[in-house]
């Protein structure tokens, strides 16, 4: 029978979540190279930098899967893939 200790636990433990968030790191990195093309494609074609309706379903969406803190992790995802307005 194998037994851990709370050490080893805690150490595999740290470095899954420094394996998630690199992933996570990732896909922020791509979400704002996709989010760039969007707006760059808007613009072009005469609309505005930002679509606020958009937003306010990103804004849900976190909201809906991730309670009160998905809004503020939102906001900060929309604002890392757009800038500040």
């Amino acid at each position: 029978m194998t037994t851990t200790t709370p050490e080893a636990t805690i150490t595999d433990a740290r470095e899954r979540i420094d394996a998630l968030d690199d992933r996570i790191i990732g896909l922020i990195q791509e979400r704002m190279a996709v989010s760039a093309v969007v707006q760059q494609t808007r613009i072009a074609s005469g609309g505005r930098r930002v679509n606020l309706s958009r937003e306010m379903e990103i804004l849900g969406r976190y909201r809906d899967a991730l309670g009160r803190p998905g809004t503020s992790l939102a906001m900060t995802l929309l604002e890392l893939c757009r800038g500040r307005i």
